[in-house]
């Protein structure tokens, strides 16, 4: 299901005499300025912003033609940061511009869609040595009322499941870890050394002196790389990288497919690419949110940490934790509340949540997931039951038995669980068996 939102721009983005022009919309006033001024790395921001708008126009699952949708920005205290998706939903793309690659003023703070269209995405391509580069993000006039033919209007069809998708690469990304870093040189290597794109095996790379390895299986301290082809939008930012770094969960032997970040550090700025854990799979059916929206109290507490949340580029739980009263666990999951909005994201870089505004009610967040609304109707309708160790759902003529594990873990008799095995977060009837006030407690 698509969002259709309606965007108004003051005129076409455009590489210019004067710098790059990127039109933005949306914010506290009609095109808002977050930023002006010049990127110090111009070339290496040129080649992360064509990789964040080729990744939102290609599908890497069963392609069709270019989606064309535009990238998302975020300005707030000194840092630029540009996300999307791909039109399937299995590759999240992001550029930061950290405050060394900024020689200008953030005059605002807010979130919204860059207009990357065909021109600029050519001026860009063109954009090479040391050539200034100064970006405008939105138009110089903040007094410009009208549209008499100076504004181009769009509507940009936003997917639902963009908005699952930022919900759940957030909440998944929160649990990684750093696992590689190679130089630049020896990652220019490995990646040409990949499968062509359409690849869809499962692999893992494993840190092997001073370049990774890859194997069929996984092991302790390996990255899954699923869909190797999907890294190919990082080869643009090569030649202005130092490092590739990978991130990803704890794996060990037999472990399923899982999620990764690969990323490229070029000083100023990093591009990195967040793949999920099979090329078919789009994030947006992940489901690794739905077990923090289960509480009753995720909502109020949501809307307390909201309020308390000030742009900052990275956010500190425990600070927030102390400024609500509340503790870490709840704010985590208030966190994820609000990442199911747009309203915060995860840097795994700075192992931080940041701040940021998407133009989506929080009331979304039930509406978009059929297992939470399937599950408060079940508990409203009285189909949970405790039932000595174990949980009993009755939905019809059909009766499912649950269980939750010492490490927090349900298992079910549907048939959804037997198919995916907790893979893609919990089922409906473990999710109502969560909501119930008085939980099953854990087997021994």
């Amino acid at each position: 299901m698509n969002a259709v939102q309606t965007y108004r721009y003051l005129q076409p983005s455009a590489l210019r005499a004067a710098g790059l022009d990127l039109q933005t919309c949306g914010g506290p006033a009609a095109n808002p300025r977050f930023f002006a001024g010049f990127l110090t790395a111009p070339a290496a921001a040129a080649a992360g912003l064509l990789a964040v708008a080729e990744v939102a126009r290609t599908r890497y699952h069963q392609p069709v033609s270019p989606a064309s949708l535009d990238p998302v920005v975020t300005g707030s205290r000194g840092r630029l940061r540009f996300e999307s998706f791909s039109g399937c939903c299995g590759v999240y793309a992001r550029m930061d511009v950290l405050p060394d690659g900024l020689d200008g003023e953030i005059s605002g703070h807010g979130t919204t869609n860059v207009d990357v269209n065909p021109p600029l995405r050519e001026a860009l391509a063109r954009v090479g040595g040391i050539e200034p580069l100064h970006v405008a993000v939105g138009p110089d006039d903040l007094t410009v009322s009208t549209l008499d033919g100076s504004v181009v209007e769009r509507k940009v069809p936003l997917p639902g499941r963009w908005l699952r998708g930022f919900a759940e690469v957030h909440v998944l990304t929160a649990g990684f870890e750093p696992r590689a870093e190679i130089a630049a040189a020896e990652a220019a290597v490995f990646l040409r050394r990949l499968p062509a794109a359409g690849d869809r095996s499962v692999l893992w790379a494993v840190p092997a002196g001073r370049t990774l390895r890859l194997t069929s299986r996984p092991v302790p301290g390996a990255v899954c790389l699923a869909g190797a082809g999907r890294l190919a939008a990082l080869r643009g930012v090569l030649r202005h990288a130092r490092s590739l770094r990978v991130y990803g969960p704890a794996v060990r032997a037999g472990s399923p497919a899982v999620p990764s970040t690969w990323e490229l550090d070029a000083g100023a700025l990093r591009v990195s690419l967040t793949l999920s854990p099979e090329p078919y799979r789009g994030f947006s059916g992940e489901g690794a949110a739905l077990a923090a929206l289960a509480g009753d109290e995720v909502v109020d507490d949501a809307e307390l940490v909201g309020a308390l949340l000030n742009w900052d580029p990275t956010i500190d739980v425990a600070a927030l934790a102390d400024a609500a009263a509340l503790p870490d666990e709840r704010v985590r999951a208030a966190l994820a509340q609000l990442g199911t909005a747009g309203r915060v994201g995860y840097d795994v870089a700075d192992g931080a949540y940041f701040h940021r505004v998407m133009p989506y009610d929080a009331g979304r967040a039930e509406r978009d997931n059929p297992r939470l609304v399937g599950a408060r109707a079940l508990v409203e309708r009285g189909a949970v039951e405790r039932d000595g160790e174990h949980a009993t759902v009755r939905t019809g003529t059909e009766t499912y038995r649950v269980r939750r594990h010492l490490d927090g873990a349900y298992s079910c008799s549907c048939r959804w669980w037997a198919r995916h095995r907790g893979q893609r977060g919990p089922c409906r009837h473990a999710l109502a068996v969560s909501m119930v006030a008085a939980p099953v407690e854990a087997l021994s």
